[in-house]
C-alpha cells in the first residue's frame, strides 16, 4: 500500500495524540497495517498508534480487561494467560492490532463464536477535538460504535470480555471432498470449537485441508470417534505432519497441530506471532454471506476454480455468529466467511473481482479491510443500519476530519 499522507506521527502518549488532532485537518489511523485497501489512507495526517503505551488493567470489571489502543493479540494474550484469563475468539493471526481488529468487523471461526469485535464492551475515543468520547455496552451509541471503521475518532482503550483461560487442540485432516461437506456444512463446521476449510481450487472436487481446534474443557459428543467418522465420510485423512495452509510451504510458521493440547493463544491461530504470517507478499479480499446462502456461495466460487487457481495462494472457509453490530459483516445473521489470499498481482486481481462478486449471492459482505470492487452504493445496501451508522458520523464528527475517499465512496 503507498500511503498518501502529507505526514506520518507516532505520539507516545494519549497528551501527544491531543496534541496532534489540535492542529486541525484530515487525519487517519494506523494500527499493524493489515489492511490491503485505502480504507487507512488519507491526504493529511496518518497516527500511528504502535507508539502508544501498552495498557493491560485486568482488574476494570469482573470478567473484562481494560487495555489501551495500541497492542497486538499477540501481545496481549501471554499477559492474560498469565493472569489465568482468556478471550473466546482470536484471529488467524496474532499480528494485528486489538484496536484495528474491532474496528473492521475482523474474526475468527467458530459457529458459537461471534466476530472480535463481539468481545468489546467499552471504547474510549478521542475525537477530532481531542476530547475524550465513552461509550459502553447498553448505550444507545454502543452497537454503531464498535466497527467504526476509523469514522469515529482514535480509540485510546478498550474493554473486552474475557473468561477463565483454557487448552485447545488442534488436528488437520488432508483432502476432504466438497459433495461431502457440502452435503452437510453444518456437520463440519460443528466439529470443533474453530473449524476452516483451506483450498487452492487446483481441484473443484477435493479441497486440500480440514483444520478442527477443539476447546479441551469441552464435551465433545462422541470425542475424537465422532471427529475420525465425519472425516472418514468426507475421504479425509488425518494429516501424518504439521501443515500450513498452503499446500507444500513449510509449516514452521503454524501453531502446533496433531492433537497436541496447548494454551489457547497458541492453537486459535494458524500462525505463530515470531513468524511472518501466511505467505508475506500477498493480497486479501473475504465475503461473508448467511448461512442460508453458503452452499449457494461456495459452489459458485467452485464453477469459477479454473479462473481462480492462477491468482490464489489459498481460500478458506469458516463461520461467525451472528451479532447486533451495525456495520459487522455478520449483523443480524450467523455467517460464512470465503477468504481469499492472493498473489501479489493487484491488476489481475482487481480485473476478476468483479466476476467473483456477481457470482456471489447478493447477500455478500465484503470485509472493510480487504480488496473488494463493488461500489459503495451496493455495499452499503446490504447493511440494514448503514443509514444509521452515517449519521452517527455525522454527529460525532461534523467537520469530517476521519472522512477519506474510502468512506466517501461509501457515502459517508
Amino acid at each position: 500500500m503507498r500511503y498518501r499522507a502529507a505526514r506520518i506521527v507516532r505520539p507516545t502518549s494519549v497528551a501527544e495524540l491531543q496534541a496532534v488532532l489540535a492542529e486541525g485537518g484530515p487525519v487517519r489511523v494506523l494500527g499493524t497495517r493489515h489492511t490491503f485497501n485505502d480504507l487507512a489512507d488519507t491526504d493529511g495526517v496518518l497516527i500511528e498508534t504502535s507508539g502508544l503505551p501498552v495498557v493491560v488493567d485486568a482488574g476494570s470489571a469482573p470478567g473484562a480487561v481494560r487495555i489501551s489502543g495500541s497492542p497486538r493479540y499477540g501481545d496481549l494474550a501471554p499477559l492474560l494467560q498469565a493472569k489465568g484469563l482468556a478471550l473466546a475468539n482470536l484471529a488467524s493471526l496474532p499480528h494485528i492490532s486489538v484496536a484495528g481488529a474491532t474496528a473492521t468487523g475482523t474474526h475468527g471461526s467458530g459457529d458459537g463464536l461471534g466476530s472480535l469485535s463481539t468481545a468489546v464492551r467499552s471504547l474510549a475515543f478521542v475525537g477530532a477535538d481531542g476530547q475524550p468520547r465513552f461509550v459502553q455496552r447498553g448505550d444507545a451509541d454502543f452497537a454503531g460504535s464498535v466497527v467504526h471503521l476509523g469514522a469515529l475518532g482514535v480509540v485510546a482503550a478498550l474493554e473486552l470480555d474475557v473468561e477463565p483461560t483454557y487448552d485447545v487442540a488442534q488436528t488437520v485432516y488432508d483432502g476432504p471432498r466438497w459433495d461431502a461437506i457440502l452435503e452437510d456444512l453444518d456437520a463440519v463446521t460443528s466439529l470443533g470449537t474453530s473449524v476452516s476449510v483451506f483450498t487452492t481450487w487446483q481441484s473443484s472436487d477435493v479441497a486440500d485441508q480440514l483444520w478442527v481446534k477443539r476447546r479441551t474443557d469441552v464435551p465433545w459428543p462422541g470425542g475424537a470417534l465422532q471427529l475420525d467418522a465425519v472425516a472418514a465420510r468426507l475421504a479425509a485423512r488425518p494429516a501424518p505432519a504439521p501443515r500450513h495452509p498452503i499446500m507444500g510451504v513449510d509449516a514452521a510458521a503454524c501453531t502446533p497441530q496433531l492433537g497436541e493440547p496447548g494454551p489457547w493463544f497458541a492453537r486459535l491461530p494458524h500462525f505463530r506471532l515470531e513468524f511472518t504470517p501466511s505467505a508475506g507478499d500477498e493480497l486479501q479480499s473475504e465475503y461473508l454471506v448467511p448461512r442460508a446462502d453458503a452452499v449457494a456461495a461456495i459452489e459458485a466460487v467452485r464453477r469459477l476454480a479454473p479462473r481462480i487457481a492462477p491468482l490464489l495462494l489459498v481460500t478458506e472457509v469458516r463461520t461467525v455468529r451472528a451479532d447486533d453490530l451495525w456495520l459487522s459483516p455478520a449483523y443480524g445473521v450467523d455467517a460464512v466467511a470465503l477468504h481469499f489470499t492472493w498473489k501479489l498481482d493487484e491488476p489481475a486481481v482487481r480485473a476478476f473481482l468483479p466476476d467473483l462478486e456477481a457470482a456471489l449471492p447478493s447477500t455478500a459482505r465484503p470485509h472493510w479491510g480487504k480488496v473488494f470492487t463493488l461500489p459503495g452504493d451496493e455495499v452499503r445496501r446490504r447493511y440494514p443500519r448503514f443509514d444509521d451508522f452515517a449519521a452517527l458520523r455525522a454527529r460525532v464528527d461534523p467537520d469530517r476530519r476521519f472522512v477519506n475517499p474510502y468512506l466517501e465512496r461509501l457515502g459517508l
